[in-house]
């Protein structure tokens, strides 16, 4: 078993999450308070070592009213142990779980695990559906995945992104280096992921929320 997950992230209108090396404002308060909630519902949040390391994250829900029980566990996917010991997911607001490799340095793994919690899934690279499934077994029954873009298409290549929730941003942004909601090595035609839209939501103004199911 593995928990239900749920991508959300913005966008703008040409598929841009963040300039090459800065993340950037491009959804409205509106959209701001509909991601806490969703933290708030959701068990688990997930990130990429990268998005710790640009944007230093809190993870937490603090934009709407909660208590510390409200937050979800914070889970980081970070193959050779990185994260920084003064990293904002590394405070005492919620539970986190640091998921490694094998090929992690054990000397960082044992700095991170007097701060967290320390899960060892796969060789090179952190195997992902060992760690959902080590994640579900822990009683992370659903996960809400932020990003970045190189964590989103590991997980739509394992087939393991349940469904998507994508605030396009009235904004136009380009740029060759850019980050678009998916990087990593991309699929063929033929591999690509299918979605079923599902729902359609005019928020702040000029800014729409799109609900999609994939379709493996």
């Amino acid at each position: 078993m593995k928990p239900y997950v749920l991508l959300n992230s913005a966008m703008t209108v040409d598929g841009k999450i963040a300039t090459s090396n800065a993340s950037m404002k491009i959804s409205g308060k509106d959209d701001l308070i509909r991601v806490h909630k969703l933290r708030k519902k959701y068990d688990g949040i997930m990130v990429g070592i990268n998005t710790v390391l640009i944007d230093n994250p809190k993870l937490t829900v603090h934009k709407i009213n909660a208590k510390k029980e409200d937050n979800p566990v914070r889970i980081v996917i970070d193959s050779k142990a990185r994260t920084p010991l003064n990293s904002e997911v590394l405070n005492e607001c919620a539970h986190t779980i640091i998921v490694v490799s094998e090929c992690a340095p054990s000397s960082d793994v044992k700095k991170l695990e007097q701060y967290c919690e320390v899960l060892v899934c796969g060789k090179e690279r952190v195997d992902l559906k060992e760690a959902l499934c080590n994640l579900y077994d822990l009683g992370i029954e659903s996960i809400l995945l932020e990003g970045g873009s190189t964590l989103n298409f590991s997980m739509f290549r394992e087939k393991l992104i349940d469904e998507i929730s994508i605030c396009i941003g009235s904004k136009i942004l380009g740029g060759y280096n850019s980050k678009t909601l998916v990087d990593g090595e991309g699929f063929s035609i033929s591999e690509c992921v299918s979605l079923e839209l599902k729902k359609i939501e005019k928020i702040d103004d000029n800014d729409v929320v799109l609900t999609y199911t994939t379709v493996y």
